[in-house]
């Protein structure tokens, strides 16, 4: 088959037709842009100074030992002189082959044109070079200071990320290869979804990692059964249906953070973590946080325990009919539970049998990969904003979170959605990571001041509720479940923080992959496994070189612990009872609140 002159003018004016939308598109884009309100520089980047102390450390280095600084640069200008001058020869001898390429591998030149096109070659090749000089450059600087240079190193990463040759369209063989295809529709396709995203958003650019149209809450995710028994300006307390006949005596009180929907622990049937304890035989309540809105300012740390935590334990109690519970809280939700604990210490109540931390960190002595935003001009930056609006508001600390994962978390989605135009995949675990909430200004500074910069819990001086809490209090046994690749709450930091909580019964796992998936892990999926080990006086390191590892998921292990501190069986409840009658059914209505940016 042949291609006429009059099928190539077709598709000449498809494509001229289509570049017409795009400029159409623009004047949508502008409008979109010009409800953005100005941004508070202080969240977008490091104070100045930490660039003034990066170029003092260098040029000491320049003036202590000018050879090895010429040594670096001199690499690099013959890594580049080499790599353009083969290329030369290359065209020179009439070949458009581009040399070998023995550099790494790195999936984002997954398209073969990367290393057999002798344009993107070179591209590639030329910013992997200068990507591995600055790199080279920020490493060897010796007069800093190490929390200086580990947010140098931070930000270094970030502009290299920012620069690579797949973020732009001219230099992205994917896009243009789509754009060709499609006679430009691609492009069409793209520049909508940026206006929609920029339009849904008040004009700034919150990239949509999910199809969102394809998730309705309650209908095809958070689908267990259930009630919300319970209702404050803060909660609404679920109260989930058995499945079994008998159920053990203590229930459980579950407390997620409130950062993001509680519902990640309810996706879909096969992976859900309530399902899954409610079919082991206990009877479940989970809080679901209000999303915080300007009224929400002045909620404190306090309000949160108060209303949430001992509001939630009480009611629970009394529905059960029983003397205590056990509670369970993760991320952030584990941090004040551990608060909690210590203030019920210091009351001599004894309503928590046991509990349970899910990548809980109450030792913040190293802030891991925080530590470039937990420095006094991010920080002060977030006091600033949440003095304004009165919340921290959702975005915010999506971009925060994304941003220690670019590559991934922002531009891969941001190529395939606006310069491909590709519709974001239909997967709940990114349509829940969307969905986020604010939180209040007031309680937000005493976690980013008193717990992450100062450590004031873990070194015994959190006051609170007329109380100085104390990491030492928490005395109740325990068990802490940890994850090998969370880059959020790093494992090493976790197990530290239960090294310095009290009481003598205390167990530590740890679980392979991340921060959601070492979580959800469903022991049907038979993914990621888990270590084990009693002693708890090593190093980290050499705790998890002693630990025995099982292949299968940590949620057996850790029902095999809570049952024998659940009490016997007993008939199974409905959620309610005449003095607190279920309200409507879960997953409620809290969860239903978006947040906006």
């Amino acid at each position: 088959m042949t291609t006429t002159g009059t099928e190539i003018g077709k598709d000449r004016a498809r494509l001229e037709a289509n570049l017409g939308k795009v400029e159409a598109l623009t004047q949508r884009l502008l409008e979109a842009l010009a409800r953005r309100k100005p941004v508070n520089t202080a969240l977008s980047g490091p104070e100045p100074e930490l660039y003034a102390k990066a170029a003092q450390a260098y040029w000491q280095e320049w003036m202590q030992n000018p050879a090895k600084v010429f040594e670096q640069q001199v690499s690099y200008w013959g890594k580049s002189l080499h790599h353009y001058l083969e290329a030369q020869q290359a065209l020179a001898g009439g070949s458009l082959t581009p040399p070998a390429d023995t550099g790494p591998t790195d999936r984002r030149f997954s398209n073969p044109l990367w290393d057999s096109h002798p344009y993107f070659n070179f591209i590639k090749q030329q910013y992997l070079i200068s990507a591995g000089a600055i790199r080279n450059a920020v490493d060897e600087i010796e007069d800093m200071d190490p929390r200086e240079k580990r947010r140098l190193t931070y930000f270094a990463q970030q502009i290299i990320d920012m620069m690579a040759p797949t973020n732009f369209f001219a230099t992205n063989p994917d896009a243009l290869q789509k754009a060709v295809e499609t006679e430009g529709e691609s492009l069409v396709r793209g520049m909508e979804n940026l206006v929609a995203d920029l339009e849904a958003n008040n004009g700034e650019l919150v990239v949509r990692l999910a199809d969102e149209k394809a998730f309705r809450i309650g209908e095809n995710i958070a689908t267990a059964e259930g009630q919300v028994v319970w209702r404050n300006r803060l909660m609404e307390l679920i109260q989930y249906a058995p499945t079994t006949d008998k159920v053990r005596e203590t229930p459980v009180v579950l407390f997620p953070p409130w950062i993001n929907k509680f519902y990640i622990l309810d996706l879909k049937p096969q992976n859900s973590l309530i399902r899954w304890i409610t079919d082991q035989g206990y009877t479940l309540f989970v809080a679901s946080w209000v999303n915080a809105d300007e009224s929400y300012r002045d909620v404190g740390l306090e309000d949160y325990i108060e209303e949430g935590y001992l509001t939630g334990i009480r009611v629970a109690r009394e529905i059960c009919g029983t003397e205590q519970v056990n509670a369970v809280g993760y991320c952030i939700a584990g941090t004040t539970l551990a608060l909690t604990l210590s203030l019920l210490k210091k009351r001599g109540d004894t309503s928590v049998k046991s509990a349970t931390f899910f990548t809980t960190l109450t030792d913040f002595s190293d802030q891991g990969e925080f530590t470039p935003f937990l420095q006094n001009d991010f920080v002060d930056g977030i006091e600033a904003e949440v003095a304004k609006t009165g919340i921290l508001k959702s975005f915010i600390m999506a971009r925060t979170f994304s941003y220690l994962r670019s590559t991934d978390l922002i531009y891969t989605p941001a190529i395939r959605h606006y310069m491909m135009g590709e519709t974001p995949p239909a997967f709940d675990l990114l349509y829940w990571n969307g969905d986020g909430a604010n939180l209040p200004g007031r309680m937000t500074m005493q976690y980013l001041r008193g717990l992450c910069q100062r450590n004031e819990f873990s070194e015994g001086r959190f006051k609170l509720l007329g109380e100085m809490l104390d990491i030492a209090d928490v005395d109740v046994p325990l068990i802490s479940i940890a994850a090998e690749g969370d880059h959020i709450a790093a494992w090493t930091d976790c197990y530290r923080g239960v090294q310095k909580m009290g009481g003598r019964s205390k167990t530590f796992v740890l679980a392979q992959s991340g921060h959601i998936a070492g979580i959800v892990n469903p022991p049907s999926k038979k993914k990621y496994g888990h270590y084990t080990h009693n002693d708890l006086s090593l190093s980290a390191p050499d705790w998890k070189a002693a630990a025995a590892f099982d292949q299968g998921s940590w949620w057996p292990t850790w029902e095999a612990w809570l049952r024998k501190r659940s009490g016997k069986l007993v008939a199974a409840r409905s959620p309610g009872d005449s003095a607190h009658p279920p309200l409507c059914p879960a997953p409620g209505e809290y969860v239903r609140a978006k947040a906006t940016a």
